[in-house]
């Protein structure tokens, strides 16, 4: 009897997302460094997107691995969140609240983007006495069962109603439809840009008018920043490419070098409110992990001293310049985030299966499934970025 592969373990005792996990291609990486995936036979793989706007540092950037082992060797969990003074939380909370508006100066960690979108929505209602959220349609801002009251596709929600009442999906970028903000809205959650709608950018005058109408109701603003955060967006973070003040920011992916880790940053003042009444009011067990905590502050250094911010502006540049073809319907970026929208699903699925299989890692986006996704990690350079496009236009010629 044949040897069973690691392929059919995977699928035995893994549990699986997708009856095709990446298109049913048996993709087993066993090295990871810079922008390139090398598989068990010595196959090399550009990947272009960071494993879904996580490694924008690169795979196991020096630095950040360093970080890991030095914090690895002093201590790991100790405590609970919030319950010890832990130096790699407080150092980087520090780092981080002095690169963004006053305002948001203080970090509450989780261990990744859902969670901090729970958390949020939960300080929301402390903070407001409210219960009652808005979100906007084809948003994705998790799978718990609390993000996931947030996304308005039925496809995606139904199978696991009830879920949390109260809450309205509006229409991205409709001013028409702020008024269904009300007294009894505890927040409104929004992606600034909305990314698994395939790169749909949120319009300044939507959004002035937005921050307007929760003022005038006393809805907390909250930025889901998961994907666009951490340079991602040729800013920091993407609010600041606005004239716009977010109450709360949550954060994940791309802070922890490829580590899990996230966060939500409101106030000092607002965020009081978890800590008493009841006490413990959020808790978490592996929230500010020393080691992750260490990781997302060498992550944050470096995309500081690389002007990583800068470069996405440029990776975006070169992704106009060189993805050119009468097959791409539509190219849309931000930053270093692209839909090449093909408008054709069945041909975008191909399209994205045979890049694979000619070494260019990438997919589609969840609600908008006629479009490849590309986000590179940030420090790919010029002629990485331009031999992935090549392939790409090489592989639209043969389609």
């Amino acid at each position: 009897m044949d040897a069973i592969t690691q392929r059919q373990l995977f699928l035995a005792h893994v549990a699986q997302t997708s009856d095709m996990p990446m298109m049913g291609i048996d993709l087993n990486i066993v090295k990871a460094e810079g922008v390139k995936l090398t598989d068990i036979n010595g196959k090399e793989y550009i990947d272009l997107i960071s494993g879904i706007s996580v490694s924008n540092v690169g795979h196991c950037h020096p630095h950040v691995v360093n970080a890991i082992y030095e914090q690895s060797k002093k201590f790991m969990h100790l405590m609970v969140y919030g319950e010890f003074n832990q130096s790699p939380q407080v150092h980087y909370a520090k780092l981080l609240t002095s690169h963004l508006p006053e305002s948001l100066n203080c970090v509450y960690y989780t261990t990744g983007g859902s969670e901090a979108i729970e958390g949020a929505m939960k300080l929301a209602k402390r903070a407001t006495g409210r219960s009652n959220f808005v979100s906007f349609k084809n948003s994705y801002h998790g799978s718990t069962q609390g993000a996931l009251s947030l996304m308005s596709d039925e496809g995606f929600t139904n199978a696991y109603r009830p879920l949390i009442p109260g809450v309205k999906h509006l229409e991205y970028n409709n001013v028409n439809q702020l008024n269904e903000i009300d007294e009894t809205t505890a927040a409104v959650i929004i992606e600034p840009l909305q990314a698994e709608a395939g790169v749909i950018v949120a319009n300044e005058i939507f959004l002035n008018a937005l921050r307007k109408r929760c003022n005038e109701t006393g809805a907390l603003l909250i930025f889901d920043e998961i994907q666009t955060g951490f340079g991602r967006s040729g800013k920091l973070f993407a609010f600041q490419r606005y004239n716009i003040l977010p109450d709360v920011i949550c954060m994940a992916k791309g802070m922890g070098g490829g580590l899990p880790i996230g966060a939500f940053v409101a106030s000092t003042k607002l965020m009081s409110v978890l800590s008493n009444n009841p006490i413990l009011g959020h808790i978490n067990t592996f929230g500010g992990n020393a080691v992750t905590v260490s990781a997302a502050k060498a992550t944050l250094e470096l995309i500081l001293k690389d002007d990583l911010c800068n470069r996405a502006e440029q990776i975006e540049k070169i992704l106009k310049e060189h993805l050119k073809h009468s097959i791409i319907k539509e190219l849309r970026t931000f930053g270093a985030l692209c839909a090449i929208d093909l408008k054709d699903q069945g041909l975008n699925f191909k399209i994205c299966r045979k890049l694979i299989e000619n070494g260019i890692i990438t997919d589609w986006f969840l609600f908008c499934p006629t479009a490849l996704r590309i986000a590179p990690p940030l420090i790919i350079s010029d002629k990485e970025l331009i031999t992935a496009c090549e392939k790409i236009v090489k592989v639209l010629n043969e389609v």
